[in-house]
């Protein structure tokens, strides 16, 4: 088993309840078991004007490779009617894979997916939910996610 970290975020359609589903299909995940969620916090978006977003994080426990894993994620983007038609644009449900492996070190690159996430230390709708469930997480930058979200 691994841990894996998954933020997710929503600013179309009904948020609230589309993240409170996406929990439920997270805990639900083939051979994988939620062990923590964030509260939810609402965020001003990142791109194109556009609605505020929902945010989350959650931390599971997977037997999922980080690409399988992915991919489950994105199946649950899909099945909450995510359509992707405008970077960083308005999404029903967004899930990203934050970091794998034990204490978040596990580095990984594929097509489709980079490990650790190579920008979630600069975005405090990840830090914040994150420094819930997990403050003294260390992130790639050598500080804690305490520490990191203090420095935004």
């Amino acid at each position: 088993m691994s841990t894996a970290w998954v933020a997710l975020g929503a600013n179309i359609g009904d948020p609230r309840t589309t993240l409170v589903r996406a929990l439920r299909w997270l805990a639900a995940l083939p051979h994988s078991s939620l062990e923590r969620a964030s509260s939810l916090h609402r965020t001003a978006p990142v791109g194109p004007p556009q609605p505020d977003f929902l945010n989350a994080v959650v931390r599971l426990r997977t037997r999922l490779a980080p690409d399988d894993l992915l991919a489950a994620l994105l199946a649950l983007e899909q099945a909450a009617g995510r359509e992707r038609t405008v970077h960083w644009g308005p999404r029903t449900l967004d899930l990203d894979l934050l970091m794998m492996g034990d204490g978040g070190r596990r580095v990984h690159t594929s097509p489709a997916l980079s490990l650790p996430h190579p920008r979630m230390h600069e975005r405090r709708f990840v830090l914040a939910p994150l420094a819930e469930i997990d403050p003294e997480l260390v992130l790639p930058t050598g500080l804690t996610v305490a520490q990191q979200l203090a420095l935004l």
